[in-house]
């Protein structure tokens, strides 16, 4: 069977075994998607890319701890969104300038107006900084990256419900900083738009 055809748990398997190529194609399949949470959960690029970095050095190592009571991803996930949150609870996250976020969040993104969704990504990003490390995990997960209520509780670790009451109070505190972009179409497609291409490919 092609490496490119082996399902992950099984790649994790042969990593466990001895296998010296299983996990970098581990790394290859998921990295995009975990930087991309990175990004919007920290809102820094250098910051996402050591989370990411440190988190598949974790998931290396701790391989054999993988239980399969859940999918890779969401277990690549979580140790990703723990990676952020040590981060975060660690030191204050400097703000990102609008060429670095545009350069790294949206080089790949199909743009039908760039400046308009650049505006409103950067307006995004600076709000969700405002929002507790929580609120923001929870709000990165479903909103933005389009996750289900159930898959973002497996991945935080936590119930459906605590991840329903993360959002509604995160979006409660949003909603006034955000309240002039109601209308605008470039919302919706900055975060939902861009999630599912994320979560697609």
């Amino acid at each position: 069977m092609a490496r490119a055809t082996v399902p992950d748990a099984e790649l994790l398997t042969r990593h466990i075994a001895g296998d010296p190529h299983a996990f970098s194609e581990i790394v290859k399949r998921h990295r995009d998607r975990m930087w991309a949470v990175a990004l919007r959960t920290l809102g820094d690029p250098d910051e996402a890319a050591d989370a990411v970095q440190d988190a598949f050095v974790s998931a290396y190592r701790k391989a054999d701890s993988f239980r399969g009571e859940a999918a890779v991803t969401t277990w690549l996930h979580r140790i990703v969104v723990n990676a952020c949150l040590d981060r975060m609870r660690r030191k204050s996250i400097r703000p990102v300038a609008d060429d670095e976020l545009v350069e790294a969040a949206e080089r790949d993104a199909p743009v039908l107006d760039q400046t308009a969704e650049r505006e409103v990504s950067m307006e995004v990003s600076a709000a969700l900084k405002l929002l507790p490390a929580d609120q923001r995990a929870a709000l990165v997960l479903v909103d933005m990256m389009g996750y289900s209520v159930e898959d973002a509780a497996q991945v935080l670790e936590v119930p459906s419900g605590t991840v329903k009451s993360r959002c509604a109070r995160g979006r409660a505190k949003l909603a006034p900083i955000l309240s002039h972009l109601r209308n605008r179409s470039d919302l919706s497609r900055v975060s939902s738009a861009k999630g599912a291409e994320l979560r697609d490919g």
